[in-house]
């Protein structure tokens, strides 16, 4: 329910699910406070992790709560889901998920961008918002082979709205790789079948957009990682049962109380 103010200070709804009473960091979103858990944003974020060593007494109070801009309560809510969601309830429409890729990029949750893209790639994304998408978080290409190969066997051409989406490298791309792919059509001998023609295809592809060097690149960084024992375990607090214990819930006493806006998060 919202309050009002006390000699000048706004009162603060508490969130009904993500005000915990065993937690004990509160954010500030869009005039609701969250009370969760600290250990979630020290494991897995460089980015939270910088901002608690800037103001150490951030968020141990709701009245120095840390104040997160540019994010909506109700997006806030979709990012813990993924934390406090009962086990095994990942099953989410594509804008849920798209939701947690944006917040999970620009916070470096990379564990948690990991399971973004892959509840993602499970879904029917068209391509150009797959591409567009993908490009814009930086991630690996090799995952939008599959949506390049459909623009280029497409019969429809690329629309004006279509290619103001995409960037200029890529659309060049998508043209090279569609005109290379049916020189070879023309000049090809007489009963190559289709899977040989998607084979030809994938591989104009994978030239085009050079991903052969880029998926050596990854896995490079992905063996330096491994051989680096400081590095971070690939670990997901939903995928691995980490369910702090604690109600959403709180007495009325704490929520009506006046609150102050902390730190401002960005």
């Amino acid at each position: 329910m919202a309050r009002g103010s006390q000699n000048g200070v706004p009162r603060m709804n508490c969130h009904p699910q993500y005000y915990l009473k065993d937690g004990n960091i509160t954010f500030h979103v869009e005039g609701t406070l969250f009370r969760v858990h600290r250990h979630f944003f020290e494991r897995e974020s460089q980015f939270f992790l910088q901002e608690f060593a800037k103001a150490p007494q951030g968020g141990t109070t709701d009245t120095n709560a840390l104040r997160l801009d540019e994010v909506t309560a109700a997006d806030f809510t979709k990012f813990l889901w993924v934390w406090y969601s009962p086990r095994g309830s990942l099953s989410e429409p594509k804008e849920h998920w798209l939701t947690i890729l944006e917040l999970s990029t620009r916070w470096q949750f990379l564990d948690m961008q990991k399971l973004a893209i892959d509840e993602l790639e499970k879904l029917d994304i068209e391509p150009i918002e797959k591409i567009t998408t993908y490009d814009k978080h930086k991630i690996d290409k090799l995952l939008l082979l599959p949506a390049y190969k459909l623009l280029c066997k497409r019969t429809s051409r690329i629309t004006y709205e279509e290619g103001e989406q995409l960037k200029i490298p890529t659309l060049l791309r998508i043209f090279e790789a569609r005109e290379r792919a049916r020189s070879a059509a023309e000049g090809r001998r007489a009963g190559l079948t289709s899977a040989d023609a998607d084979d030809e295809l994938e591989r104009i592809l994978i030239e085009v957009f050079e991903l052969n060097s880029h998926a050596t690149n990854q896995q490079g960084a992905q063996s330096q990682t491994k051989s680096d024992p400081t590095s971070k375990p690939n670990v997901n607090g939903a995928a691995n049962g980490h369910r702090p214990s604690g109600s959403g819930s709180v007495s009325e006493k704490i929520c009506s109380r006046p609150y102050a806006v902390g730190l401002i998060v960005k």
